[in-house]
């Protein structure tokens, strides 16, 4: 092997897909380059200075209970953080960070180039090299690099169009050129695309704000880190500011909807439905005549603010006459004003469950050339895609999480089953089974598979055994403890609740909602030194036990059905009573079993029980 230009696996693209899959590669023993336009952007965040938020705070948690890089990476660069939906269950609390651009673009550079095994290179991918099928390598504009995998995460950058008003011209990203060549090889080599629209909004100058006319959102305090492996967060923290649109706002942005390319017929990808622009917003929903704007700080040395809420294709001129009839910003200076971004993306339904493609051996796509949105659907894809590679070269089965054991799983077997034909975002509704995919659990579901894979190390993962003893120890005390009325309804006459006659246990206790483990601490403290950590599991699998136990019975159900495999060369042509329609979507997806054949969109349940009276004829 050639030192300087043949890999085990190569990685195209340096965002937040690509990153991880680099990393994950590296980590698991083989060589590997990953390939960027520029050094200077490595881990970039292209549009909002922000990682978690409903959903997706889960996506990163279950990539760092893998062994991935991005919650890390946050924490290190985090300048609020804040839990959302605290006043409701569990299942959709969830972790939001603002980061300090500049900073999470360093600490993601910086774990790159300290990673043994994994070359940085700074070329742009040409071509992807096959040979009878399989992917042989990758070309540049300067040589020719030997691979036996090699990973896509492109981002936007595939024929990259920006628009701003009724100007547009070719880039990834702003001041970046696109990758055109390489889409170009994507087309030849057979693969269907089709082509999505997003967008950003503008970047205001601070100097220029009054942010003592709005509203003040602080994070929480002592600020939730998202990682399970941080000990504290030590970075200062500051404030976001909210004001809203009105309707001299909405006003301008009617009378300019002709040089609009959105309304104009310019753009032609579609937007993203859940992330709408300004000018979508204020056309769909006329009846409101306001919108909610957060102002968002871009870092701690950065006077840039990045204004959540109106992202924006309109020309310049008005962009700058709408924003400054918002509260606040009256005076407000852009520095970067707003665009649209329409780039390619390759239908996910031509990749297996492992993120690879069907049509060629050994080519993985990670992230938005899925047809995904967001940067932790990104990275999680990129992860996925990172372990599967290197266990392919090992020969080794897949790494493929179930829907009932990841929203990793929900992600990835959205995509690959139904498809999709707009910018894919992850939310808990997509979830069947919430209440045992939640954020605060991702290390009890998956840290043990990421310390099979050789990416959470023994230490890390012996401080997850001794959390998950302490949790079995102090359940265990809870519910052999019991206190006397006279001890207990003190409490329970301060909290509201009624008073006990009779001796209970503390797991008895624990389960009224009024009942915090602090109030039971109180009369009968754990020897034990427990954690914040370990308290919070034991109060939740109290409480919600029921609800829990239920949905892991229908988990087990549902486990069941997946586990009614198809073989990969099954023929679907020929079964008495599947229309035409059905075995093409069949033959497209190629479900790995008959859980996944019943998420197929316009795949009745008919179809299915003529499918597993075939396949269960076919074994025998």
């Amino acid at each position: 092997m050639n030192a300087d230009s043949d890999y085990d696996i190569i990685v195209i693209g340096a965002g937040h897909a690509g990153c991880e899959a680099a990393l994950a590669a590296a980590r698991m023993g083989f060589s590997t380059a990953i390939f960027t336009m520029s050094l200077d952007t490595i881990g970039q965040m292209s549009c909002n200075p922000a990682i978690g938020g409903l959903a997706k705070s889960h996506l990163v948690k279950e990539i760092d209970a893998l062994g991935g890089e991005m919650a890390k990476i946050t924490d290190l660069a985090g300048i609020q953080f804040k839990v959302l939906n605290k006043s409701k269950g569990p299942a959709v609390w969830a972790t939001r960070v603002q980061a300090d651009r500049a900073l999470y673009r360093k600490y993601m550079r910086e774990a790159l180039e300290a990673q043994t095994g994994l070359d940085i290179r700074q070329e742009s991918i040409e071509e992807i090299l096959i040979d009878k099928n399989e992917v042989s390598g990758v070309r540049t504009n300067e040589q020719t690099y030997k691979s036996k995998t090699v990973i896509i995460a492109t981002g936007t950058f595939l024929n990259g169009l920006i628009h701003i008003g009724l100007d547009n011209f070719p880039a990834g990203r702003i001041g970046e050129p696109p990758s055109i060549n390489l889409s170009n090889s994507l087309h030849v080599l057979g693969f269907k695309i089709g082509r999505l629209k997003t967008g950003t909004p503008p970047r205001l100058d601070a100097k220029s704000i009054d942010f003592s006319v709005m509203g003040v959102q602080d994070g929480d305090v002592p600020p939730p880190p998202m990682s399970l492996f941080t000990k504290e967060i030590t970075n200062p923290q500051l404030p976001c500011y909210m004001t809203y649109t009105n309707e001299h706002t909405h006003q301008t942005i009617l009378d300019n909807l002709e040089h609009s390319p959105l309304y104009s017929g310019v753009i032609k990808g579609i937007g993203p439905r859940y992330c709408p622009s300004i000018e979508d917003k204020v056309v769909r929903f006329k009846e409101k005549t306001r919108h909610q704007i957060f102002l968002e700080p871009e870092g701690l040395d950065s006077d840039e603010y990045y204004a959540n809420g109106i992202s924006t294709s309109l020309p310049r001129e008005v962009q700058i006459k709408f924003v400054r009839s918002i509260k606040g910003l009256e005076n407000a200076k852009i520095n970067k004003f707003g665009y649209a971004i329409e780039y390619d993306f390759v239908y996910p339904t031509q990749l297996k469950p492992t993120l690879e493609t069907k049509l060629i051996e050994g080519l993985f796509l990670a992230g938005q050339i899925n047809g995904t949105s967001g940067y932790e659907e990104a990275a999680a894809q990129g992860l996925v895609a990172g372990i599967n590679a290197a266990l392919k070269l090992k020969n080794k089965q897949p790494f493929i999480t179930g829907r009932h054991e990841a929203y990793i799983g929900v992600l990835i077997d959205d995509l690959v089953t139904k498809g999709t034909n707009e910018p894919y975002r992850m939310f808990t509704s997509r979830a069947e089974y919430r209440l045992l995919l939640r954020q605060d659990n991702a290390d009890l579901r998956l840290l043990e598979k990421g310390h099979d894979l050789g990416l959470i190390n023994i230490e890390l993962y012996e401080s997850f055994l001794k959390k998950k003893e302490a949790v079995e120890k102090e359940l265990k005390r809870i519910k052999t403890t019991r206190v006397k009325p006279q001890i207990i309804n003190p409490v329970l006459e301060k909290l509201g609740g009624s008073l006990i006659k009779e001796d209970a246990s503390l797991y008895q206790l624990l389960k009224r909602p009024e009942v915090k483990y602090a109030n039971i601490a109180e009369v009968s403290p754990s020897n034990n030194g427990i954690s914040t950590d370990v308290i919070n599991q034991v109060e939740i699998q109290t409480k919600y036990k029921g609800y829990i136990q239920r949905q892991a019975e229908l988990a087990e159900k549902f486990k069941k059905v997946e586990e009614k495999t198809i073989p990969g060369d099954f023929v679907y042509r020929g079964i008495n009573g599947l229309s035409t329609e059905i075995v093409e979507k069949l033959e497209e997806v190629r479900p790995l079993n008959l859980g996944q054949a019943g998420r197929i969109p316009g795949v009745t349940p008919a179809a299915i029980s003529l499918l597993m009276i075939a396949v269960a004829k076919q074994k025998r």
